[in-house]
């Protein structure tokens, strides 16, 4: 073998690159140490992009097509080695093949909770998965953030790389949102096509990629939060409490038996208080003079004289002319949390959830929360 045998053996004349595992991103043309030589082929077929790197430092981009390499479309390379006045000797120099087609169904999630502010729950912790389509846009970019001097970079190494960075874009585009939970729990079409709007450009910009879909497929929320949100959920459903206490006590009393009478027991101790407290206001109202007037059986004397018959000590009358002025005011009855539950036929929880929301008015004394039957009354009226 002639010694331009061996020379010429030690040149590349073409440079191509068919794929055929549908699962690599960038793939580094092996060129086996040899030198390229000057004006030598290089095929870049459809989604493929070719970058050149010489030296470590980045130089020409190919889109698709058949390129011969001279100094006329390799500037950036010929400034790079210092090619003024053309080239004639073959030169070394690192060439990438990067897969520009869209790659579609790939899995992100967080791996611990997310922490965000929320105005209805305050601080949050929530968990979230999905799935994203991308394609690479700008090859220097992706090839110094992502891919490095990988000779074969795959898909399952870039899942393993992204995934701890698609999950931190997409919590600082949650962030931005300022999307309410309730709305992150019911509207994931409509918040994945928002959130893309902030990922992608953060992405392109970081990693030289192109998110073209973004998708939510779950949300979820610590235990406490969710039992939250359906407590809110069942007031709303409850609606009005005072037609939902009386269509309860409606339903037991139709049933009948001991449990009717248990069921029934909070809404008729409701009414009692409220049935006594229109007795007294009516008495405390009533004039003075009025004592005496009515039937004649009521402290009155008989028309034409004779013995009074004697009075009703059940009237309403006998119960006002039995207090003096001095008598003192009626006390404040004051109820529990507890048993502001029991008469409304409701939990704890319930009656805990109206105090906080401001819609049940109470005082809170030390550790402990009292309510003012006036101020139940007052509620109950809505």
């Amino acid at each position: 073998m002639s010694l331009l045998n061996i020379i010429t053996k030690q040149l590349i004349e073409v440079i191509e690159w068919t794929d055929d595992s549908r699962d690599t991103l960038s793939y580094r043309w092996p060129d086996e140490d040899k030198e390229i030589k000057n004006g030598a082929q290089l095929i870049v077929r459809e989604s493929q992009q070719v970058q050149f790197v010489s030296a470590g430092q980045f130089a020409d981009l190919f889109q698709p097509g058949k390129h011969t390499l001279s100094t006329q479309n390799i500037p950036i390379l010929s400034t790079l080695q210092g090619w003024k006045y053309g080239f004639q000797s073959p030169f070394k120099c690192d060439v990438y093949y990067l897969n520009t087609r869209l790659f579609t169904g790939n899995k992100w999630g967080t791996a611990n909770p997310v922490m965000m502010r929320d105005k209805d729950f305050g601080v949050v912790r929530i968990r979230a998965f999905g799935s994203y389509d991308f394609r690479i846009v700008e090859a220097p970019k992706f090839l110094k953030e992502v891919a490095g001097t990988d000779q074969n970079f795959r898909l399952d190494e870039f899942a393993d790389t992204m995934r701890s960075r698609i999950v931190s874009v997409f919590t600082e585009a949650l962030a931005k949102a300022q999307v309410p939970v309730l709305d992150v729990a019911t509207r994931y079409s409509d918040l994945g096509d928002a959130l893309l709007q902030l990922i992608n450009p953060a992405m392109r910009e970081k990693y030289g990629l192109e998110i073209s879909s973004f998708i939510l497929e779950n949300v979820s929320v610590p235990p406490e939060v969710e039992q939250a949100i359906d407590k809110r959920s069942s007031m709303g459903a409850i609606g009005n409490l005072n037609d939902y206490v009386k269509y309860q006590m409606g339903q037991a009393m139709a049933a009948g038996g001991e449990g009717s009478a248990a069921a029934t027991m909070p809404a008729t101790m409701a009414m009692g208080f409220g049935m006594a407290q229109e007795m007294m206001r009516s008495m405390q109202s009533a004039p003075a003079g009025t004592a005496g007037v009515g039937t004649a059986g009521v402290g009155t004397a008989p028309p034409g004289g004779g013995t009074a018959a004697p009075a009703d000590p059940f009237s309403p009358a006998a119960a006002q002319s039995a207090q003096t002025p001095a008598a003192a005011p009626a006390a404040l009855q004051v109820l529990t949390p507890e048993q502001a539950a029991q008469v409304l036929g409701v939990e704890l929880a319930d009656v805990m959830t109206e105090i906080e929301a401001g819609h049940l008015k109470a005082r809170k004394i030390g550790a402990n929360w009292r309510i003012a039957q006036n101020a139940l009354d007052e509620y109950l009226r809505g």
